[in-house]
């Protein structure tokens, strides 16, 4: 998978990706990027912590966000974007729903569309994906944040997942855009309770059946924070590493943490485990 300079070989070993949140309102780091020289200087520590993708968002998807204008999302996140771009060659996600800030994000020297409503918000996304021959994760999420966690509900949460997933996957393949750039996301936290988190979790391999990339986005979740007791969720990403470590053993691509240097070193461990005879 192409990007930028960089090819992403995500069938080789698995790669992290660096969330750098340029809102006020993130549930774990708002607020923290909010000028250029912090925003480096967090890139720069990720990328030699050893991120493989930085993933740029502006507009919080935290349980009961509000939503963000388009002028508003595009003045957070394409100065963002162009500053990094301008001194690193790390791959760049852009990290949202809507195809005007993609458009703009690619233009700008983003590679990859990270958009959590797997292409529903927004018709014109896939005309914006397929233009860029940029790769698109493709998120589940039950409902939208302002109300997925209001009262989620499945048959069968893994099913569920698996069916809505690969309906995305083929409704993007008809529609024009290559398999080959569609990386999926079951959307921990996103409509979930607690044990539909776990349960995802316990179940991680069973993604592997739609054969393309698997991304997991766990990082500093409420639901961590539910069963270890811990209210600040930049205490959390011990338990976070531990995770991913256990995805890395499932077969997961890529994993989208706030802490690259402890995930790293967990996903790293992980891999040597995996790879001994």
């Amino acid at each position: 998978m192409c990007c930028a300079a960089t090819t992403l070989d995500l069938g080789q070993r698995v790669h992290v990706m660096g969330i750098l949140n340029v809102t006020p309102d993130s549930f774990s780091d708002g607020g923290q990027l909010a000028n250029k020289e912090t925003l480096l200087q967090r890139a720069e520590n990720m990328i030699a912590a050893g991120a493989d993708i930085l993933d740029i968002g502006g507009e919080s998807t935290r349980p009961f966000a509000a939503k963000v204008e388009l002028d508003e999302e595009l003045n957070r996140v394409i100065p963002a974007i162009e500053s990094i771009r301008h001194h690193f060659s790390t791959p760049i996600s852009i990290d949202t729903t809507k195809a005007a800030v993609a458009e703009k994000a690619l233009e700008a020297g983003a590679d990859i569309i990270n958009d959590v409503s797997a292409l529903r918000l927004d018709s014109q996304m896939i005309e914006v994906a397929k233009k860029h021959n940029a790769p698109v994760i493709l998120m589940h999420m039950q409902g939208q944040p302002g109300d997925m966690q209001k009262k989620p509900c499945y048959d069968d949460v893994i099913s569920d997942i698996l069916s809505f997933l690969q309906e995305r996957l083929d409704w993007a393949e008809k529609k024009g855009l290559d398999r080959s750039r569609m990386i999926i996301d079951p959307g921990i936290g996103f409509g979930k309770t607690l044990e539909h988190n776990l349960t995802i979790l316990k179940h991680l391999d069973q993604f592997s059946a739609l054969g393309v990339p698997l991304l997991l986005g766990h990082s500093r979740k409420a639901f961590i924070g539910t069963i270890l007791q811990l209210d600040d969720p930049g205490q959390r990403d011990c338990a976070t590493a531990a995770i991913a470590a256990l995805a890395v053993m499932a077969g997961v691509s890529i994993i989208r943490v706030h802490d690259v240097k402890k995930t790293v070193q967990a996903v790293r461990l992980a891999e040597a485990i995996k790879d001994a005879g």
